[in-house]
């Protein structure tokens, strides 16, 4: 296969453009059909240690993604509420917020794979919870980055970070039961112009070492 017609620094250019974008809209530009072909795409290069390829899709928009919603801030209310009412007036409108997004894609490994590749490749078996993340963390960025250049914004959340949300959304989209979520990305038109200024970040000094 030869190397498609994208130089690096556009290649480069593209990844750079993707942003968090908050405020997102319940309408989305992208159609469902081609946010299926752009995760199906991604799913069929993206790689994975052993190429054991433990990650799965799911794509939510529509009343189910109202429900999809509703589904994690019931459960995150008492616990949020429970840690201060100032903790839950904060996260009750970040929430609502995700919530009026139009879609997400979830993001879960399919830890039978990941425990079959323990037993597999024993010497490795301890690495395979690592290897697991960075394979979903390839699909997730990929994903976000191709969204993002459709015109639509996007934003990762982890709302597993919430123990009974994981088990209550597993229901609810009838997954297997060996699926872990890893995150969720929620998209929909953007609120303003896109922003494509990047965050501040530590200097080469403290990140980068070169050694000849």
């Amino acid at each position: 296969m030869s190397a498609p017609k994208v130089s690096t620094n556009d290649w480069l250019a593209a990844a750079k453009y993707r942003r968090t974008v908050y405020g997102l809209k319940n309408t989305s530009k992208v159609s469902d059909e081609r946010v299926k072909e752009i995760v199906q795409e991604v799913l069929s290069f993206a790689p994975s240690s052993y190429n054991t390829q433990p990650v799965r899709v799911t794509l939510v928009t529509g009343e189910k993604h109202t429900q999809f919603w509703d589904i994690v801030i019931n459960i995150a209310e008492p616990l949020l509420k429970a840690a201060g009412e100032a903790v839950w007036e904060k996260m009750s409108g970040i929430l609502q917020s995700h919530k009026a997004s139009y879609g997400s894609v979830v993001f879960w490994e399919d830890t039978n794979v990941t425990e079959e590749a323990k037993k597999t490749h024993a010497s490795f078996a301890h690495m395979f919870d690592s290897f697991g993340e960075h394979a979903n963390g390839i699909n997730q960025i990929l994903v976000w980055t191709a969204l993002e250049l459709e015109g639509v914004g996007a934003n990762l959340q982890h709302m597993n970070g919430i123990p009974p949300v994981e088990e209550a959304l597993k229901k609810f989209l009838d997954v297997p039961a060996s699926y872990k979520l890893r995150a969720h990305l929620n998209y929909g038109d953007e609120p303003a112009a896109h922003n494509d200024t990047v965050p501040p970040k530590l200097p080469f000094s403290e990140t980068f070492k070169y050694v000849n």
